[in-house]
Order: C-alpha cells, then structure tokens, then sequence
C-alpha cells in the first residue's frame, strides 16, 4: 500500500483549521444532505465535525466550479461528485483520533511507512487507532460500499490520494475533487 505524500503546507492549513470543534451550521449541514442519500447522511454525520466542516467547504467550492465539467448543480451527474467531496474523508470517523492523534498518526505513516498500518491496526489502544487511520481511505470505501453508494463515490474515497493515473473515476472530475479539497480554487 502506498501512502500520500506529506503534503505540509495542506496539512497545516488543515491542522489550525482543525484546532475549532464547532459543528457545521444547520444551514450548511441541510445542505450537505440535500446531496446525499439517507445512508450516506447517516455516514456523513458520525464524521467529526472538523471533517464535515471540511466536506462541505470541498463541497461548496465543486459546485462552484462545476461549470468546469459543463454541468450545474440541476444535473443530475452532478450528484455523484458533490457526495463525492463531502464523503471522501468518511473513513476517518473509524479509528477516533483527535487533532493531535491525527498529527501523530500522519507522521508515523510518513516516518515509519503506510506499509505498517496494517498491522499496527490489529494491536490496541492508540497504535491500532493509528492504523486503522492511516487505512482510512479504503475503510471509507468500505463504508460507502455498505450504504450503497454510487460505485464512483465509493472508488474516489479510496482513490482520493493516489496519482490520477490509477484513478478509476472520470480524470476531470477527480481534478475538480483533487483541486477543491486542496484549496487550490
């Protein structure tokens, strides 16, 4: 299993914007399940609410720019991609690590290599936490998967780290999803 690259300047820019515990606003949290399908909102609200707050900022700024993809957010293809942002990090919601664990946890990835994670993630306490975050792109998958996701959602919450030449979901999009959830737009 490879890993993402470190990535510091996105990282600290989501740690300090992790630091807030404050759940997103009602208005933003309807909005967000106006995207989804009852399971997935089910999924999307046991997310933390640093990541929700997140999902729906990706979210927001995809359909923003869907015009990129010559769509609007009446089009119905643009379903998938806006679930897509506000879910992609779902998988983090399994292993339970707050802002510092995650720090933590990232590193070790980075020093010690993603390919430990899984076994760090069949010991206890904060090492098995560790794993299972540092896997927590496929556990999202997973997740999605059992909610009955649209295949493409579920194939970007796996993929979302990885070069686009292994991604299986539409390049452009993913690009749109890559650039969002990077604060590049």
């Amino acid at each position: 299993m490879s890993g993402p690259e470190l990535q510091p300047t996105h990282r600290a820019r989501r740690f300090f914007g992790s630091l807030s515990s404050s759940a997103p606003s009602d208005e933003d949290a309807a909005w967000a399940d106006g995207w989804l399908t009852e399971r997935e909102s089910a999924a999307f609200r046991r997310m933390a609410p640093v990541d929700r707050r997140h999902a729906i900022g990706v979210a927001r700024t995809v359909v923003a720019h869907l015009d990129r993809l010559d769509l609007d957010d009446g089009d119905p293809e643009a379903r998938w991609i806006v679930a897509a942002a506000l879910l992609h990090d779902v998988g983090k919601s399994v292993a339970g690590l707050g802002t510092y664990g995650r720090a933590v946890a990232t590193l070790s990835g980075w020093v010690g290599g993603h390919d430990m994670a899984a076994s760090w993630a069949d010991t206890r306490g904060f090492t098995r936490k560790v794993g299972l975050y540092l896997q927590y792109p496929e556990l999202g998958a997973d997740l999605l998967r059992m909610a009955g996701s649209d295949e493409r959602v579920v194939a970007w919450a796996a993929q979302h780290h990885e070069p686009e030449e292994r991604w299986t979901v539409p390049v452009e999009a993913g690009r749109l999803l890559v650039q969002a959830d990077d604060g590049a737009l």
